[in-house]
This record gives C-alpha cells, sequence and structure tokens, in this order.
C-alpha cells in the first residue's frame, strides 16, 4: 500500500505482530554505527535491528501520486528534510501545490527562542505565505484552511509529552476534521520511544504543553500519537480526521536514533535529547537547565544552590534570549561526562537532589511545574522528599493502563 489509512490499522497489527513473532529480535549485541544517506541508526541492546532506517519523508514513491492534484498546505519546519532537500522545496519540484506553510514553536526554520512568539511571514525562497501556529494563535482557521484538500504533517518529535509539536499536531487534526480536509503524517523514528515513563496527565491540568491524558514520556511516533489521538476521540467534540500516514522503514520502538538535525535550538546534541524528559520539569523551578550556554539540556543548576565545584553563567543567545538567571552564576551539575546514553526511565533522582541542595525551598516551585509533570501530586511528593521508588511506584497503575492502550495504536514492533 503506497498509503496507511486507519481502516487498514488492523491489518497492519497483524502484520507488526507476525514479524515479531518470526523475528523475535534475538541476536547478539551489535557495537557498530550504521550511517545512512546522513541518518546513523545506533543499535540499542540485543533488541535492536541491524538495518537502516529511512524516514516517511524519504519515500516519496508512497505519497506523492496522492497529492497530485490536491492543494496542499504543509505543517513544517527545519526538521522537514528529504535527505538534502527540505520536504516544501521537494514537494514544489515534484509537482505538487503547496500553497502554505505552517509553523510550530521556533518556527519554520527552527531558529527561534522557546515560548516566543513567531509572526506570519512569507518565505523568501518559495515565496509562499507562512502562518505562525505559536504564539497568539495555535490552531489554523478555517480562513487559515480555505481552498485547501490536505494537510501534512512532517516534523521530528523525541516522544515527550510537553514538546510542543504533537499539540502543534493535535491542533492541525482537529482543524482539518471540522473543515473538511484530509490529514497525512510523513513518520519520524522517536529517539525516546523505547520506554514510557512519567504521571499521566490529569484533565484539569491540560494545556499547551500537555494536551492529552499520556505520560511524559510516551512512548509513541507521531504517526501513532496521530492514530491515538484520533480514535480515542481526543479532539475537540470528538471530530475524526481522515487521516492517512507513511510509516518509517527499519524502525522499531527499540532502535536508537540518532538525530541528523537538532529538532529544536537548545536540543543540539543526543545527549540533551535524551536529558530532555526529565530535565524540563526544572523549568517549572528556579533551576536553569543551561538555556543561554553551550550545552542545554546537558547540566543543571542555581544561584540558590550551593556546596557543588561546577558552575555556568546563561547568557542571551540565538535561541536562548534572556534564559533564567542571565549573567549570573548558577552552580549544579554537569551531566556532559556520561555521554550520549539513552535512558530507561526519568531520572527522579536529579528532582530530589535539585530541591534538597536548593536554599530557595518555599520559591522553587512555579506553576508551570503542573503543568509540566501534569499533577500536583509530584510537588509534594518531592517536598515531601519521597524517595524514586516511591514516587514512580504511584505512577505503575497509570502507566500500566497506558501500556494497554500504546499497544492497540503500536504501528511499529515494541
Amino acid at each position: 500500500m503506497p498509503l496507511d489509512r486507519p481502516d487498514k490499522r488492523l491489518a497492519m497489527k497483524n502484520e507488526t505482530f507476525k514479524l515479531k513473532k518470526v523475528k523475535g529480535f534475538k541476536g547478539s549485541i551489535i557495537h557498530v554505527w550504521l550511517v545512512w544517506m546522513g541518518l546513523v541508526v545506533m543499535p540499542f541492546g540485543a533488541l535492536a535491528q541491524d538495518i537502516a532506517i529511512k524516514t516517511g519523508a524519504a519515500q516519496p514513491e508512497k505519497y506523492l501520486e496522492l497529492l497530485l492534484g490536491k492543494k496542499v498546505g504543509v505543517i513544517a519546519n527545519h526538521t522537514s528534510m528529504v535527505d538534502s532537500m527540505h520536504l516544501i522545496d521537494f514537494l514544489l519540484a515534484k509537482g505538487v501545490a503547496v500553497k502554505k506553510v505552517f509553523a510550530p514553536e521556533h518556527g519554520f526554520r527552527g531558529t527561534a527562542s522557546a515560548g516566543a512568539h513567531i509572526k506570519n511571514d512569507i518565505d523568501p525562497k518559495t515565496g509562499l505565505p507562512i502562518v505562525s501556529l505559536y504564539g497568539n494563535r495555535k490552531k489554523p482557521t478555517a480562513s487559515d484552511l480555505e481552498g485547501l484538500d490536505l494537510l501534512i504533517f512532517d516534523i521530528q518529535d523525541v516522544g515527550v509529552r510537553f514538546y510542543t509539536y504533537i499539540s502543534t499536531m493535535s491542533y492541525c487534526m482537529e482543524a482539518a476534521a471540522e473543515n473538511g480536509l484530509d490529514f497525512m503524517v510523513l513518520d519520524r523514528p522517536n529517539p525516546n520511544g523505547h520506554f514510557i515513563d512519567g504521571p499521566i496527565l490529569e484533565p484539569e491540568n491540560s494545556s499547551f504543553v500537555g494536551l492529552h491524558p499520556v505520560p511524559i514520556v510516551h512512548g509513541l511516533t507521531v504517526a501513532e500519537y496521530a492514530q491515538m489521538v484520533n480514535e480515542e476521540g481526543w479532539l475537540a467534540n470528538g471530530v475524526k480526521v481522515r487521516l492517512h500516514w507513511v510509516l518509517c522503514e527499519g524502525y522499531n520502538h527499540q532502535s536508537v536514533y540518532v538525530l541528523p538535525i537538532p529538532p529544536s535550538p537548545n536540543l543540539p546534541n543526543q545527549q540533551a535529547i535524551y536529558n530532555y524528559p526529565t530535565l524540563c520539569l526544572f523549568e517549572g523551578t528556579t533551576i536553569s537547565v543551561g538555556r543561554g550556554t553551550d550545552f542545554p539540556f546537558q547540566v543543571y543548576g542555581a544561584p540558590q544552590i550551593k556546596g557543588v565545584p561546577f558552575e555556568f553563567v546563561p547568557q542571551s543567545k540565538p535561541g536562548a534570549q534572556q534564559p533564567p538567571h542571565e549573567g549570573k552564576v548558577c552552580y549544579g551539575f554537569d551531566l556532559r561526562g556520561a555521554g550520549a546514553q539513552p535512558y530507561e526511565n526519568l531520572q527522579i533522582d536529579w528532582w530530589l537532589n535539585a530541591y534538597q541542595k536548593a536554599s530557595n525551598k518555599p520559591t522553587f516551585f512555579n506553576n508551570f511545574f503542573v503543568k509540566l509533570s501534569g499533577t500536583k501530586t509530584l510537588t509534594v511528593q518531592i517536598q515531601q522528599n519521597v524517595n524514586a521508588d516511591e514516587i514512580r511506584s504511584s505512577w505503575a497503575a497509570g502507566l500500566e493502563k497506558f501500556y494497554t492502550l500504546r499497544a492497540q495504536y503500536a504501528l511499529y514492533p515494541l
């Protein structure tokens, strides 16, 4: 099939099951890096497959024919590449009638700071209008979609609930459903897709940094996530979009995928991407995660932490304007010595350690922490110095239910 649709899900799941059963993913650990057209695949223990990974966008034979004759809008950023060409340029070169570009947080070129308002613009290379979906408006309007037949989503995600690209995707799916457009996801691997962890988002804490009742690390690719959102009725008023996807080749959830392009300005390398699920919660506290340094999401600290030798000073720079504690010496912890190793779970001890060493405990947390964590409970647990095992145990019932839900929508071997 050149394109996968929801009505083919059962057949695809059966095929996935057979693949897992036949191959078994057994064999020795392969200590080798496979490089294929600029995409690096590092085996993840004995469960990794010794084959290269191709993204959905890198398989145009599966989707180009279906786009011809349609007026297309593309939700894209700097990671939306087909080999060495941007997806927009590639589609135009192939005769696809791309009419509009929709840009998420960090903008179309991926250079804006986190949280910065992005304005509508014109792409200087193609002359296409760029509609910002970050700032005052996060969902396309009927006017934005007028004259379009289909929206394409092709953005590299990192598999974490509060990484806002999946929120942008959800709002675009919702708008497409409400205005009669089809929605296509060109899938990409999840670099944190090998595990699931964290508290389930409680509905009262829903926001742009967490729309749906999933854990912090959800273990889904964007196509799997889109399918779950659509079929679980999580779009506004339970609307459903006509959803299509093009899957990655050679990927399974035990593959370790090293991103060829940094997905956002403050995730510059693989170690930052592995640290991000844990460290981002510090953005709901007075702790800096290194924004405004050359090593964001590879350190953490604050002026209020004492008695540790490592220090850093955040400064404004492209992609990190006015970072927390700008110009102040932050004392804390340097995580770079461990190298880029994938974690099996969230590093709860980092939160506990920072809080215990901070001299400003009454003001340590802000309201953003609850939005990021998805629950008020975690704040209390950290304040009461509940140990990491007990905190993780408190997530167990929710995670068990989510594992079952995730299995229903898995499009790759788990």
